[in-house]
Order: C-alpha cells, then structure tokens, then sequence
C-alpha cells in the first residue's frame, strides 16, 4: 500500500507595494498556505513590518533579496536575515565562490535556526539571447548547472531555477539539495514577464522542492479559491508521480 508523499509546499509571492496588501491576503488565502515570498518592492517599501506581521502570522519567510555584493557585505546581509527568522533566503550564484563561501559560513553560526540558502541561477525572464547579449557564452541550462555546481561546493545546499533546467540538476546533483522553482503559471495563464514558464504539475514532475506563484494568485477574481485549486494541483500531481492515491 501506498502512503501519499508530502507534496512541495505552495510560496505565495507577495509582489505588492506595502504591510497592508499582506494583511488582506492574509485573510483571503487558506491557512494551509505556509509560505510567502517578501521581494525587493515589499522589503524596500515595508519590509520589517511585513516580516514581523508574517512572523505573528505563524507564517514562513523567504526572503527574496537576490544578494549580490562584496563577500563582507553579503556575509553581515545574511546574518541580520537570520535575525528576522527568515526560512529562506536568495543570493545570486554569479558573485563567485568567496561571496557564496563567507554567505554559508554566516548561515551556519544560527544553527537550525539559520535560513535555508537558495543560489539563484539564471533568471526565468532570461533567454539564450539574453546571455549571449551579457557577454556570456554558455546556454541558460549550461550556465544554470555551471553555476549551480559553483554554489554546491561553496557550501550553499538549495538553489533557484526554471522547471526546464530541473531535471537535470536533479540528476547532477541529488536530491538532498533544495530546488525552488519560480515561474509557474496555471495551464493557459499569462506569462507576462516570464519566459521559461511551467505549470505546478509540471515542477513537481521535475522535482522541484517549492513552487513559487504570485500573480495567478493574487490577481484572480477569488483568491482563495485560486490557492486552493493550486494545492489540489500539487497534491494531485506528486500522488500521481508515485502511484499514490492522493489524501482527501
């Protein structure tokens, strides 16, 4: 008899200007939403007030700053992370091993307490083009791995990126690693900036750890319900990728 694996928890990403929008989505959304994404328009315009209504929320954090400086400046960075009892937290891959290496080395001084972090790749709004035109000779997959095997072994143990280059980080690096997946969009829903979009069943066919959604969410006539049927998608597909009967 099968047991129903733990489907990838839903991230609802708070893409709005302030602590208010949160507070209504909140509301809107089901309680079996325990995650939500703070990005860099919520955090520049309200962040710690967000964070802390989260955090009285008993809701998850993953902090979505992108981290990109000097070794020093990331290192302090992701210890006052830490502080705000961020879950998650993304750094970009391109700021290179020193960077990568002095972010986990602050990460590990909190313990279990210390957030999860997440190398961020390639973009999903980045094509092949889009590379070629920063100067950067590999494919959007050639360069997601590349750099990804980069943050693997400066100590970073979860990464971002597209559905499409998934699979084959699965395959190169295991899946003791924690791979979160934006870009995902319900079938037949806009991509608006997005290029290298999939849908929630798709992610978890890849094998994706969290599947980041935002807009599809929000920006439906009910919310709620928009949430609900993105879980049921979920729940659904990871029982289907085993054989398992899915819970009711």
């Amino acid at each position: 008899m099968h047991s129903t694996p733990c489907p990838p928890p839903l991230i609802v990403a708070l893409d709005v200007p302030g602590a208010e929008d949160v507070r209504r989505i909140l509301r809107q959304l089901p309680s079996a939403v325990e995650y939500y994404k703070v990005g860099l328009e919520l955090f520049i315009a309200d962040g710690p007030a967000a964070l802390d209504l989260l955090r009285k929320s008993r809701k998850k954090v993953f902090l979505d700053l992108k981290l990109h400086d000097i070794p020093n400046t990331v290192q302090r960075a992701v210890r006052a992370a830490a502080r705000h009892e961020a879950a998650l937290l993304t750094l970009h891959a391109a700021g290179g091993r020193v960077m990568l290496t002095a972010a986990a080395a602050a990460a590990r001084e909190f313990g279990a307490a210390a957030p999860l972090l997440l190398a961020v790749t390639t973009l999903t709004s980045l094509t092949d083009a889009d590379l070629l035109e920063a100067g950067i000779q590999r494919t959007v997959p050639e360069q997601a791995t590349g750099l990804g095997e980069l943050a693997i072994k400066s100590g970073i143990t979860g990464m971002v990126a597209a559905v499409a280059e998934t699979p084959q980080l699965r395959q190169r690096f295991g899946h003791e690693i924690c791979i979160v997946t934006p870009g995902i969009r319900p079938v037949g829903g806009n991509r608006a900036d997005q290029r290298r979009v999939a849908t929630p069943a798709m992610a978890v066919q890849a094998g994706t750890s969290f599947i980041v959604m935002g807009r599809p969410i929000l920006e439906a006539t009910d919310p709620g319900s928009a949430a609900a049927a993105v879980l049921e998608e979920i729940a659904t597909a990871t029982a289907a990728a085993t054989g398992a009967q899915p819970m009711e």
